[in-house]
């Protein structure tokens, strides 16, 4: 692509991603460009109006993302909420659905004073840095297992003095149960038969922060639901994410331990069952 122009340059990285069956072909093209050239998504596209030239490496981000390598692995960056994230190899990218999850998780924590919150499995950080950027009052917690994880959400929290810990979410905060007013999660919950289909997600997400464990998926969501439980305080908030195929068996299994109430499916802004929320009995 040396020596072409912007347009001409986005248009051949347009079909060579959509060749390579990359959801989002242009867009990918102009944001692989933006990061390049350090310009924003807007002024990309007007300076493919001007006859603008591409730097030489435009072509190898994207034979790079034509491999699936995902985009924010190639930018360093991903969004979510009002948050421009550091990701790269070895934490799970934060998805846009899950945005609907931190959302109710900071209109429960906005109503406390001071309200004390944790994210048990926090990943990059996204739902805890959100939390504490939106909450600014809030005691904000985040768990972590991952070595790797753990040391990109460090990256993410540090701005925001969310406190971060690196622990089994199973055991996490032992010294801390029954203070909680809110517990939010997106624990890992993919079946172990149930392989991604986006190469994306099935060779680049950290398989650690995929599979949830057992046929269903279910045994770190239901570890993560015994914590929740052990952390918070009586009317204390839980929220968590979960695959739409799993919403009445997590509801079941939350309705079984005997010590919730207010069951209910949150829906995320497609309509699907993304996640379950529940008070301490």
């Amino acid at each position: 692509m040396t020596g072409e122009t912007l347009a001409e340059a986005l248009a051949e990285a347009t079909q060579i991603l959509e060749r390579a069956g990359v959801p989002s072909p242009r867009v990918d093209a102009e944001l692989l460009a933006a990061h390049l050239m350090a310009e924003s998504l807007g002024r990309i596209r007007s300076l493919a109006l001007t006859g603008a030239l591409v730097p030489p490496e435009f072509g190898e981000l994207v034979a790079e993302r034509a491999r699936r390598v995902p985009l924010q692995h190639i930018t360093g960056k991903a969004y979510f909420r009002h948050l421009e994230l550091q990701v790269g190899p070895g934490v799970f990218i934060p998805r846009p659905e899950t945005e609907t999850v931190a959302q109710h998780a900071i209109d429960r924590a906005a109503k406390i004073r001071r309200a004390k919150v944790v994210d048990l499995g926090t990943g990059s950080g996204a739902i805890a840095a959100s939390i504490a950027q939106e909450v600014p009052e809030a005691d904000v917690f985040a768990v972590e297992l991952s070595d790797l994880a753990h040391a990109w959400a460090g990256r993410n929290l540090q701005p925001w003095g969310v406190t971060l810990v690196q622990e089994d979410l199973r055991t996490a905060l032992a010294g801390h149960d029954g203070t909680f007013d809110v517990v939010v999660s997106n624990p890992p919950y993919i079946p172990a038969e149930a392989v991604p289909r986006d190469p994306e997600v099935a060779e680049y997400d950290p398989q650690i922060a995929l599979y949830g464990g057992g046929a269903d998926g279910l045994q770190l969501p239901a570890a993560t639901a015994s914590t929740a439980a052990r952390l918070l305080k009586s009317g204390g908030y839980f929220i968590m994410e979960h695959a739409e195929v799993q919403a009445e068996a997590v509801s079941h299994l939350l309705h079984s331990a005997g010590c919730w109430d207010d069951v209910a499916t949150v829906y995320d802004l497609t309509g699907r069952e993304r996640a379950t929320a529940a008070v301490r009995r």
